[in-house]
């Protein structure tokens, strides 16, 4: 049988076929690079602070008025030794300052012991801290202590105790709701630092 037609019409096809197989070999050849990780971005309240200033309890500071506070019967599942431990919330960071407050002296409060237990509860997140910082607290307000900025991906980056040397004894630390991550926390523990720093500065007691 003849074939009828341009005789380069059989070629066409063929063609059209290797061009097919160059594309899609170049096309696997490609290298892709993936996207940098992002987070998503955190609009901060504006920054204002209202007084705590319970009737009743052994201390008085400034707290945000962003912030809300619970008082705290369990900490961590056990019962609080006084009425006098607090959270201080901030509903909108998903965070939370937990305080807890001891009378030096009373029972097995010795202070010496409490400093000690205030260093445990700190470097027992060493082997997660890439760094712990230690900042010197003293106010006007007889308020001395240390300020604790721990570096890496701990439960808590931002701690402090606060004390007369007498009777009073304050720690706090802040924890948020999430797993621990100190590249998506970064923001949110600088903005909320400032709130803590400015606590410990207007503490006083009573």
């Amino acid at each position: 049988m003849k074939f009828k037609g341009n005789k380069n019409s059989l070629i066409l096809p063929a063609y059209s076929w290797l061009l097919t197989i160059l594309l899609f070999t170049t096309a696997c050849e490609q290298t892709f690079t993936p996207k940098p990780r992002g987070y998503f971005e955190i609009k901060f309240p504006k920054r204002e602070y209202q007084v705590f200033d319970k009737p009743g309890y052994p201390y008085t500071f400034e707290y945000p008025v962003y912030a809300t506070i619970v008082k705290d019967s369990l900490f961590f599942g056990e019962k609080t030794e006084n009425p006098y431990w607090i959270n201080v919330e901030f509903p909108s960071l998903n965070g939370k300052i937990y305080m807890s407050y001891k009378e030096i002296g009373k029972g097995e409060n010795n202070f010496q012991q409490l400093i000690n237990d205030a260093f445990k509860m700190t470097y027992k997140h060493t082997y997660k801290a890439e760094y712990i910082n230690e900042n010197i607290i003293a106010t006007p307000n007889n308020v001395h202590g240390l300020f604790y900025d721990v570096g890496g991906n701990a439960a808590s980056a931002k701690q402090f105790f606060a004390t007369d040397s007498v009777r009073h004894f304050l720690r706090g630390a802040l924890y948020f709701d999430a797993a621990p991550n100190a590249d998506s926390l970064a923001p949110v523990n600088q903005f909320l630092q400032k709130d803590l720093l400015h606590l410990v500065e207007t503490l006083k007691w009573r």
